[in-house]
């Protein structure tokens, strides 16, 4: 925020406050004042006493945060430790408070980007703004979605803020208190590849260094501003057809999702007039879990008997029994190319169903 802005607002006050009063940033340096020889002290405060959510008092001071998020690091001060200096302290707060939101709103780039992934702006105000804050519109840009398993002492946020310093080209925004959005600016005819590395860099980093596990969805690159809600909606897309279909990826590309994208989409309604014509009435459930671990093993296995049978450690004529037996159950020769594909898709169909998804 502008530190001119701070200062035009105190001189306005300074009239009516009979208390010598300002406005420090995070290495204590006063940078508005009503008093102007004081622009440039050190105020050395006890700031680890500070209290976000009201004012505190020390070393002949009240002060008090501007804003409640935890990365507002201008503390207004006025001097003095009486009930007067509160209620001045308090009243300059809610000012600042208010005028850096309205300022946030205006010129902060991180919340236009944030308004553009979130569809909080108008598709042509977007080049408008994007003039107006000398944003840089012609460049590749993918949107990147972490979301952590658990919140603790570190701040993912933070983590991936110093991953990625440079605020001109790379945007890190909190969505919520488990999701943060990286918008990485990439090059032309970047891999797909050299993207998915970055996304695991930014995991094994969070649980490596500081025990925080995170599953992350990445969109795809988009060449313009308006696309970059798309690739936003795609990341978090990737999140939830991951926490269905792909349980033990931490990485889950949205161009990599294949069938599971599609079957995600259906109606659900769809979805189980499909099961009720592949299988006999109940008798998908009636499969149990060494079954479907067998079945499992011979998808991956590239439906070859001899192959899935030395993997299972069991005989090949004992699979080919428990082949027959599925044949016998649902109808579906899992031998056959055409019967295993519609098993395959049932069964993803019917995991669907049962977990229930979030859509957005």
């Amino acid at each position: 925020m502008s530190n001119r802005l701070f200062q035009s607002v105190i001189s306005q006050m300074k009239d009516a406050i009979d208390k010598t009063f300002g406005v420090i940033d995070e290495n204590y340096t006063v940078i508005a004042c009503s008093e102007l020889s004081r622009i440039g002290e050190t105020l050395r405060l006890p700031t680890e006493n500070i209290i976000r959510s009201k004012c505190s008092v020390g070393m002949g001071y009240t002060y008090k945060f501007i804003g409640s998020e935890p990365t507002n690091e201008y503390v207004v001060f006025v001097e003095g430790e009486d009930l007067i200096a509160e209620k001045y302290c308090g009243v300059i707060t809610v000012a600042f408070t208010n005028i850096k939101y309205y300022y946030d709103e205006k010129y902060d780039r991180s919340n236009f980007v944030k308004n553009i992934i979130l569809d909080n702006i108008l598709p042509g105000d977007i080049y408008l703004k994007a003039r107006e804050l000398y944003f840089n519109s012609d460049v590749m840009r993918t949107v990147i979605l972490i979301r952590v398993s658990d919140t603790n002492e570190v701040s993912a946020y933070d983590v991936a803020q110093n991953l990625f310093p440079d605020k001109s080209k790379d945007f890190v925004i909190n969505i919520n208190e488990t999701d943060i959005a990286l918008i990485k600016e990439t090059k032309p005819g970047i891999d797909e590849k050299d993207i998915e590395k970055l996304a695991t860099s930014i995991a094994d980093t969070l649980l490596g260094e500081f025990y925080v596990h995170a599953t992350i969805g990445v969109g795809t690159t988009v060449d313009n501003l308006k696309d970059l809600a798309r690739s936003f909606k795609e990341a978090r897309t990737a999140l939830e057809v991951g926490k269905v279909f792909d349980t033990e990826k931490t990485i889950i590309c949205y161009n990599n999702l294949g069938i599971a994208r599609l079957i995600y989409q259906l109606p659900t309604t769809l979805c189980e007039s499909f099961l009720k014509e592949v299988f006999k009435r109940g008798s998908i459930e009636s499969l149990d879990q060494e079954t479907l671990f067998t079945i499992q093993k011979f998808f991956e296995n590239n439906l070859n008997v001899s192959e899935t049978s030395r993997k299972l450690f069991v005989h090949r004529n004992t699979l080919v029994y428990r082949l027959e037996k599925i044949k016998k159950i649902t109808g579906l020769d899992l031998r056959e190319f055409d019967h295993a594909i519609i098993f395959k898709i049932a069964l993803m169909v019917n995991r669907y169903l049962k977990s229930n998804p979030v859509k957005y």
